[in-house]
């Protein structure tokens, strides 16, 4: 890449801690954050062409249901879509993690568009020493050349899976398809510049950090 930006690609698996490493590296060391998920979230928001194009591919069953003036939920099978409404991520989550094929489709819409936002706010930032780029699918999306280094946020399977079910108060099931969706941790673990290990709490992660910083966790700033 041809930049003198320390670009640190922070990624792992669903539930590992990025958005705790994430913090950490904004709160302690100064580092700004772009978030994929946020750019993400984003580009389906209410009335734009991202939301748009779900809605016709999947029909109303991926919307957040309206309200009748009972409080009962409105909108008929077929009944035409409000552009301005908003989607329903878990009905849309259940849909692509348990289809392949509507994933990649849904991948396919999501991911060039996280890509320029990425490219947008990096020339923002280019005065900056270093920046970090959280992408949870760092390595399925094929962003690796957006990034100087790599850092993976590891954890115990286990302790993975427990995080996911705690979080978003989903199903086994759903737990399981959303991790299995994702590259296994041990293949990303040979593909990353920096390990991070999230399994000893807050303290050792910091110090952690800074080593990889090449600082101290005093919150200084390299």
């Amino acid at each position: 890449m041809a930049t003198h930006q320390r670009r640190i690609g922070l990624t792992g698996g669903i539930a590992t801690g990025k958005s705790t490493v994430a913090q950490l590296l904004q709160a302690r060391f100064a580092l700004p954050v772009l978030d994929a998920d946020l750019f993400a979230r984003e580009a389906l928001a209410p009335g734009t062409a991202g939301s748009q194009a779900v809605v016709a591919r999947f029909g109303t069953q991926v919307l957040v249901p309206r309200q009748g003036e009972d409080g009962s939920a409105e909108g008929a099978e077929g009944a035409a879509a409000d552009p301005a409404e908003t989607l329903d991520r878990r009905a849309l989550g259940r849909l692509v993690f348990s289809d392949p094929v509507e994933r990649r489709w849904l991948e396919g819409l999501v991911h060039p568009l996280v890509r320029q936002r990425f490219t947008q706010e990096l020339a923002g930032l280019a005065q900056e020493p270093a920046v970090v780029l959280m992408i949870p699918l760092l390595f399925e999306a094929g962003l690796e050349s957006v990034c100087s280094e790599i850092w993976l946020v590891d954890c115990e399977p286990a302790e993975q899976r427990a995080r996911l079910l705690a979080r978003d108060g989903i199903t086994a099931a759903d737990a399981d398809a959303r991790i299995a969706a994702q590259w296994p941790l041990e293949h990303k673990r040979s593909l990353a510049d920096v390990l991070i290990d999230n399994r000893q709490g807050a303290e050792s992660l910091a110090s952690q950090l800074g080593r990889a910083l090449g600082l101290e966790a005093t919150g200084e700033r390299r």
